[in-house]
């Protein structure tokens, strides 16, 4: 069942921002972008707690019956959508569709640093979290609860970022607004490394902060950007494509466990710095900084 539940999440998160495009015009992506991923945001961050305070009141059994009314109410949203007629495809081979995915991605000069950045910083988020807890507990001194809050912090930067983005997009040249979430991961990663010589809560309480709102505002960016220079017809399996990049967090999660298991959690705080400073270097070095607003966006088949 968690795989059937993973499965449809990665159907959904390539479909949904496919299909933005073709409702709202180009100059309301980023709004749509910041609305799609406030609520979603909203739902990561206050999931986990109405969830706990339902199975603590009335028992796992009524907590998933209301799981499954809520993923009810989705299904028939989703219904109710008027999306535009398109024309229909020959049968392909889901081989090929990745191919032709990954060849406009990794070919396209902006969209190839985008992934590359994404990727080492997932990479890098998961060698942070392998070692935080049994960090902050030992050597922060903290609490489970104060470990939560710290953590919750992380939620509260995401619900910030997605409120701020539309506006930050408005106010600031494109391209700045891009570098603004591999930045702020980097301002985490050192601020993170700083609590080995200074264990204060607060200092990780806002690197995670800065973690939430930084990289949220990431999304937001890139997907509009995604979704503007990439044709109507490879756009999710571009987007397929884009979900891949999180392949990266078990992969920072193990060199976590490695070198935090062997070496000590400090260097592993270090070493997840170096990877936040790679990943920023990938895309201030990229064209994508310099673009002053979005690239003319590919033709797109939208209702009057």
């Amino acid at each position: 069942l968690g795989l059937v539940g993973a499965c449809g999440t990665v159907a959904y998160s390539v479909a949904a921002p496919s299909l933005v495009p073709a409702l709202v015009p180009r100059e309301a992506l980023a709004s749509a972008n910041s609305r799609i991923e406030l609520a979603r945001t909203l739902a990561f961050a206050a999931g986990p707690a109405l969830g706990g305070a339902l199975v603590g009141w009335s028992g796992a059994t009524p907590a998933f019956a209301f799981a499954a009314t809520l993923s009810a109410c989705a299904v028939l949203l989703l219904a109710g959508l008027d999306e535009p007629p398109r024309p229909p495809l020959p049968p392909r081979h889901p081989v090929e569709d990745l191919r032709e995915g990954a060849r406009f991605v990794f070919h396209h000069p902006m969209l190839r640093p985008v992934f590359a950045t994404q990727f080492v910083f997932n990479t890098a988020f998961f060698v942070l979290l392998a070692v935080f807890v049994p960090y902050a507990i030992r050597s922060l001194d903290l609490s489970a609860s104060a470990v939560g809050v710290i953590l919750g912090t992380y939620g509260v930067g995401m619900v910030v970022g997605a409120l701020l983005a539309g506006r930050i997009i408005r106010l600031l040249p494109f391209g700045i607004v891009v570098a603004i979430g591999p930045i702020a991961g980097l301002t985490a990663a050192f601020v993170m490394v700083l609590t080995i010589s200074i264990p204060s809560p607060l200092l990780a309480g806002l690197s995670f902060f800065l973690l939430g709102i930084g990289p949220i505002v990431w999304v937001i960016s890139t997907t509009t950007l995604r979704q503007t220079v990439t044709p109507p017809d490879l756009l999710g399996r571009v987007s397929a494509i884009n979900i891949m990049a999180y392949g990266a967090r078990p992969i920072g999660a193990g060199i976590g466990a490695f070198v935090g298991g062997y070496f000590g959690a400090e260097l592993c705080l270090v070493v997840a710095a170096f990877g936040f400073f790679v990943q920023a270097v990938m895309i201030l070095m990229s064209p994508v900084v310099r673009l002053a607003h979005l690239p003319e966006m590919v033709d797109y088949p939208t209702r009057a």
